[in-house]
């Protein structure tokens, strides 16, 4: 592993330093793990966001798919 220096304010460390989970692996684990979470959301979105646009982009299912919109059937709640 690297070192990497952060700054986080006085307020911030002393309640990261509070939690149970933190005192139990330590602030780095629980920094790891953040960065990691914060990496996998920011993942799904832009995925999310590709989707939207790609979709957004045309509108109905195409050519191919002409004629059929109206065949789907919501199942009854």
């Amino acid at each position: 592993m690297k070192p990497v220096q952060v700054m986080l304010d006085a307020k911030l460390i002393a309640r990261l330093d509070a939690d149970p989970e933190v005192r139990r692996f330590g602030r780095s684990a629980v920094l790891r793990r953040a960065a990691s979470e914060y990496l996998r959301r920011a993942h799904s979105r832009r995925i999310a966001e590709a989707y939207r646009a790609a979709y957004e982009s045309s509108p109905g299912l195409g050519e191919e798919f002409a004629g059929w919109e109206k065949e789907g059937a919501w199942p009854e709640k």
